[in-house]
């Protein structure tokens, strides 16, 4: 024993002894920051704990039922710790208060203690802390300390009142969000003096789903009860009803004492709720320290994947933020066994190993998310591939944006194939590629319909575009025809790939109809009737909409640059100096308001970085013989457009990790405008943030081992690149293909501070396109 202590004392002193250097050498995960632009953000983008893709997702909310609710850093108050976060869906709301009962949850800007405001409290924002799969703060009322973490399905909180108080525990289902839900039926049952169980059935503008979950504490409840709207009910063991329905458990603490508090939820039934907490929180039994530094480990893990070297601390913030931001907002819907429930509500097994997922639409990820996801974690490229195939199978048609596994028809197009095609063509095939092809044919040969559940599946206005070869003013949104014929393009490609030529000559034909909407006189893509003549009350900067005809969010000025698979086509048609210059004057303009269209104002701000339609506006240069171009702005948009604190981190929309993926991307100097789509996928160069950039590769997928990016001489000022070798040779053109690189190797870029014009620039440098120069 004493030589055991001996040793011990040992090591101890040698773990001791070198404690400084390490705590010097910051982890990856002590980069992300969680509060980062969690002012003026939506319902999927907060503070909160949670894991890559969480299905719980345990975060404060201290706002009313308003667009951009959730949780706003600038209140300084709290009305609940809400365990879902997902594109329009809520569930089961938690709330520690002490002393009289007080079941209302009082309005957002008015939280004091007291019965007539409610039980929000007040926080002393000073002990607010967040960072990957944790979260804390003191309320006020009551100084009562919070404490989050979770599993993936399971959540953990930890509440430490100070004083021997009356204390509640409160569960209120009726949560206000930007889609707040209707209780149709809801029931709390008290199962033991430790477990509660329950569900809430719900119903938003999208959606219809039932929130199970089973809650349990470390310490005995010694009262429980609930209320149905107004009527408060003491002293039962059940409590149903709809609308305004909640529960609360009473404890008696004593000073400084810690009451432990372990949830989770299921889609599928009470019994699953409790399967996920069993599997996933026993193994680390009342421990919560325990589940924070796995919940931590797992997300040091992923974000390490990417190791960037520099000096710039903030910039590293800003990077690993947005790659955390890049996993964080998109939801795990199937159980720890694989259970769901599929779009016709009827419940199906698949491989845990494959989970089923759900979000908003995948609308123009092929600039963010897919290219980061099939890189960096091609099995996360995997699992979404899957679980949209899996949805077909159940559902009959691929989902654009699968909310708690229904079909919503939120925006346009089908652009999830455009994630499954890249991720064949990058060699991540470990899903039936036949069946993802005849998936795709369906949705791109057949009109979409409302479905049973009252969602919409498939494209629409589809008939016409599939007789006229564009969809009409008369129907909808011209910009629409440039979306299905860049899904068009893509099902070629994977046509091409699969052999199938008949298909491939169909749908390459398809992907030039972005043609028949280019007017040759205005040299805009422009809205034009049925019987082909152009709508003549129009103009470049006009006719944005979000339903009905017009531009999908943008205007004629950005989705006249909108054609990702043929941008040399854009090119031949608008002329190479028309197509610098607008495009340039673009930026210039946009320039001054940080390439953000604050109000829609796109007359003032034509590069509108906020929004997806011309996400890869900046990377044009590449194939229009000015890379230099490409290298400067993707430099200002990196430095203007995404900030570094709670009150500026995305000046608009973060959308689920899409404008986080862009950062990562472009801050590693690596793009793809096709989607990384093409038969061979290759990247674009752009101007790398860090002087070295180490990959990860996935060893499952790819066999290189890693992949390092290094910038030479890089800073602000010296951001345009005068050379590159790529893998010991030189590169003299601006991109180079995705074999290349999960070859593992290296690129190393010598930065200036001056434009080297003669790199990259001949026409013949340009990236591939689908069409020839003219």
């Amino acid at each position: 024993m004493i030589s055991s202590l001996k040793k011990t004392f040992v090591a101890a002193g040698i773990c001791l002894f070198s404690l400084p250097l390490k705590a010097q050498q910051k982890q990856p995960v002590d980069y992300a920051d969680p509060l980062l632009g969690t002012s003026e953000s939506r319902w999927m983008l907060n503070p909160g704990a949670t894991m890559p893709f969480g299905m719980v997702q345990l975060s404060p909310d201290n706002q009313e039922g308003v667009w951009k609710s959730g949780y706003e850093y600038s209140l300084n108050n709290v009305g609940g710790f809400s365990h879902i976060h997902s594109w329009t869906m809520a569930g089961l709301s938690v709330m520690p208060t002490v002393g009289v009962l007080n079941v209302r949850r009082g309005p957002a800007d008015g939280p004091t203690t007291g019965w007539t405001t409610g039980y929000r409290s007040r926080v002393y924002k000073e002990t607010e802390k967040a960072s990957p799969g944790y979260y804390t703060v003191k309320l006020m009322n009551g100084n009562i300390t919070t404490e989050l973490t979770s599993t993936t399905r399971a959540g953990y909180f930890r509440f430490t009142f100070p004083e021997e108080e009356d204390a509640h525990i409160l569960f209120n289902l009726d949560i206000p969000f930007e889609n707040t839900a209707q209780i149709l039926d809801a029931k709390f049952k008290q199962v033991s003096d430790t477990e509660i169980e329950g569900y809430s059935k719900q119903r938003s503008d999208w959606n219809e789903y039932t929130v199970h979950f089973v809650i349990r504490f470390n310490k005995p409840v010694k009262g429980f009860g609930g209320w149905v709207n107004n009527k408060i009910t003491k002293d039962v063991k059940d409590i149903a009803g709809k609308g305004q329905v909640g529960a609360f458990a009473d404890f008696r603490t004593a000073k400084g004492e810690v009451i432990q508090m372990q949830t989770a939820i299921s889609l599928v039934s009470v019994d699953q709720a409790r399967l996920n907490l069993t599997t996933e929180m026993n193994p680390f039994k009342w421990d919560f320290d325990a589940v924070h530094n796995n919940a931590r480990n797992v997300w040091n893990n992923l974000l390490s994947k990417i190791k960037v070297e520099s000096r710039d601390e903030i910039n590293k913030k800003k990077f690993y933020t947005n790659l955390y931001r890049s996993y964080v907002a998109r939801t795990t819907w199937s159980d720890v066994n694989g259970k769901y429930v599929d779009p016709n509500e009827v419940v199906r097994q698949v491989d845990p190993k494959s989970p089923i997922l759900g979000s908003d639409a995948f609308w123009n990820t092929f600039w963010n998310l897919n290219q980061l996801w099939t890189l960096v974690n091609p099995d996360v490229a995997s699992n979404w591939s899957k679980s949209f195939l899996e949805i077909y199978k159940s559902g009959g048609w691929l989902p654009k944006g699968p909310a708690g596994i229904e079909y919503s028809g939120i925006m346009e197009a089908s652009h999830e194939i455009s994630l499954i095609v890249s991720s064949y063509q990058k060699g991540i095939r470990d899903f039936d590629a036949q069946l993802a092809f005849k998936a795709m044919l369906h949705q791109q040969t057949t009109p979409g319909v409302t479905t049973p559940e009252g969602g919409f599946a498939g494209n629409k206005f589809y008939e016409s575009y599939l007789k006229l070869g564009y969809v009409p003013n008369e129907e909808g949104q011209v910009s629409n025809t440039l979306e299905y014929a860049y899904d068009d393009w893509c099902v070629s490609q994977l046509a091409k790939a699969l052999g199938k030529n008949k298909e491939y000559k169909t749908f390459i034909k398809r992907a030039d109809n972005y043609k028949n909407v280019w007017d040759p006189q205005v040299k805009y893509i422009r809205m034009k009737n049925r019987d082909g003549s152009w709508v003549k009350d129009w103009s470049p900067y006009c006719c944005t909409s979000f339903n009905g005809s017009g531009y999908l969010e943008g205007n004629a000025w950005q989705y006249s640059f909108f054609n990702p698979h043929d941008v040399q086509g854009i090119l031949n048609l608008m002329g190479r100096d028309e197509f610098n210059n607008r495009l340039n004057e673009g930026f210039e303009k946009s320039a001054k308001y940080s390439f953000n269209a604050d109000g829609d104002l796109y007359d003032l701000v034509p590069i509108n970085h906020g929004n997806q339609p011309n996400m890869q506006a900046a990377w044009l240069f590449n194939y229009s013989g000015k890379p230099w171009l490409t290298q400067k702005w993707t430099r200002e948009i990196m430095d203007k457009y995404y900030g570094s604190t709670p009150y500026r981190g995305w000046l608009d929309d973060e959308d689920e990790g899409q404008m986080g993926a862009w950062f990562v991307m472009a801050a590693m100097g690596l793009f793809e405008t096709d989607g990384g789509a093409s038969v061979k996928p290759f990247y674009e160069i752009g101007s790398p943030l860090f002087d070295k950039v180490t990959i990860t590769l996935d060893p499952k997928y790819y066999k290189g081992g890693s992949f390092t990016i290094e910038a030479q001489y890089t800073s602000n000022e010296n951001r345009y690149v005068q050379s590159a070798i790529l893998n010991g040779k030189p590169l003299n053109k601006p991109w180079f293909y995705h074999e290349d690189l999960v070859k593992g190797g290296k690129l190393v870029l010598v930065m200036g501070p001056k434009p080297n014009m003669q790199w990259g620039s001949k026409i013949t440098d340009a990236p591939p396109s689908m069409s020839a120069v003219k």
